[in-house]
Parts: structure tokens; sequence; C-alpha cells
């Protein structure tokens, strides 16, 4: 536990340089305009996905029935941004995963693991691959639990899916430059209680307004300094 709370006061310390905070900007930025985009192309298409799911869930009739109108018009306006800025904030997640670490992993290197020798066992078509799983699975694991938001235990849901998601999308970035293929496959297995506590405490990130903003780019650096160091010590212990 250590060791995560380590990579957390480190990934704080670096998250405000400012070549690290265009690493912040830029992929929100990217992900609100794609959706933005997306949004005001496919607003009818999204409407009617979202009427027939109240419909599903006996809201719709009820809606309709609401006097004045403008209060139902808000009600459906609202529930578009609430689908909105969760699907701004995962591409972000991902954008930052796939084209933001390796700046992130260049400014950590210089300044704490000058020394590390890169190996390189994984590149882009492993991280791709590794993005697809992440986002599959966790859209799996909603749709599975689903059925226990009627029971009161899905508030558990969106924290575990965040846990999830962020432990299986940042840890191959993190350390696929510097470690070898048998080195990521030793760490993935024997840090995986580490792995999954940086999962737990960067996802919680996501539930706070504003802190939200720098969520990715926290993750991302927290993983790092995590995989970087725990890599430096396997190393260490291996030469022993």
């Amino acid at each position: 536990m250590t060791a995560v709370l380590d990579a957390l006061a480190r990934a704080l310390r670096d998250l405000f340089q400012p070549r690290v905070l265009w690493v912040v900007i830029w992929p929100m930025l990217a992900a609100g305009l794609l959706w933005l985009v997306l949004a005001v192309t496919f607003w009818t298409t999204f409407s009617g996905w979202i009427a027939l799911g109240l419909d599903k869930l006996g809201i719709e009739a009820w809606l309709s029935g609401l006097e004045p109108v403008w209060i139902a018009n808000a009600i459906q306006a609202l529930l578009h941004v609430l689908f909105y800025v969760p699907l701004v904030y995962l591409t972000a997640l991902v954008i930052t995963a796939l084209f933001g670490t390796t700046a992130l992993i260049r400014i950590v290197a210089e300044r704490t693991y000058p020394e590390l020798v890169r190996e390189h066992g994984g590149g882009l078509v492993g991280s791709l691959w590794n993005a697809a799983i992440a986002i599959v699975l966790f859209l799996a694991l909603w749709g599975v639990t689903l059925p226990l938001w009627l029971l009161g235990v899905g508030v558990i849901v969106p924290f575990v899916a965040a846990a999830y998601l962020n432990q299986r999308l940042f840890r191959y970035d993190a350390i696929a430059e510097h470690a070898s293929a048998a080195e990521m496959a030793t760490l993935f297995r024997n840090e995986r209680g580490g792995w999954w506590g940086l999962g737990v405490l960067t996802g919680l990130v996501q539930f706070v307004p504003l802190l939200n903003l720098l969520g990715p780019v926290f993750a991302a650096l927290a993983f790092i300094h995590y995989g970087l160091a725990r890599l430096e010590q396997q190393r260490k212990r291996s030469a022993a």
C-alpha cells in the first residue's frame, strides 16, 4: 500500500508542471469536441434511443403528461447531458492512455528514472488491443450488472467499473516502453493488488466535480510512477 500511496504523491507533484498541463487540456478538448459534433449530428437518433429506454422503464408516458411542457423537455435535455459527460470522460481517458502517456513517460523518466533501461516490450498494436479489451469489458460490466440497480447494490457498479478501467487501461502503457514482454507479464501477475489499488483510488477522482478534469492525466502519472518503480525494484532483485 505504501508503494501505491507513494505513486499517488509523486503523480500529484508532477501534475502541475507546464508540460503536463498541456496533456491535461488537449484530450479533454478533443473528447468534448468529438462528442459535441456527434451529439449535434445525431441528436434525433440519440433522443430516440433515450425515449425508447424511458418507455421501457415506464417513464416516457409520465414525461409526456407533465405540464408545462418545458419541464419534460428540460428533464430530457438533462438526460442527454448525463450521458454526454461520462462519454467525454471515457473518451478523454482512452485518448490520454493511447496518445498522452508517451509524453508523460518521457517527463517522469527524465526526472525520476533516468537510468532505467528501455526494453520496449509493448507497442502501439498492443496498446490498442489492450484499450479495446478494457472498453469492451468495462461496457460488459455495466450491462451485466444492470439488474443490481433494482436491488440497490448497483450503487457500487460505477466505482468497480472505474477501478477496472483505470488499472486495465493504464498499466500496460505505463511500462510498455521500459519493460520487456517477460517483465510486463511478471509485473501484471505479481503486482495485481497494487494495480487494482491504484485503479480504485484514481477511479474515485472521476466522481469529484472539477477534480475529474485532471483525472485521466493524474491516473496516467500514478500508474507510470508505480509501474516504473516496481520495474526498477524487480530488476534490482533479479540482479542481486
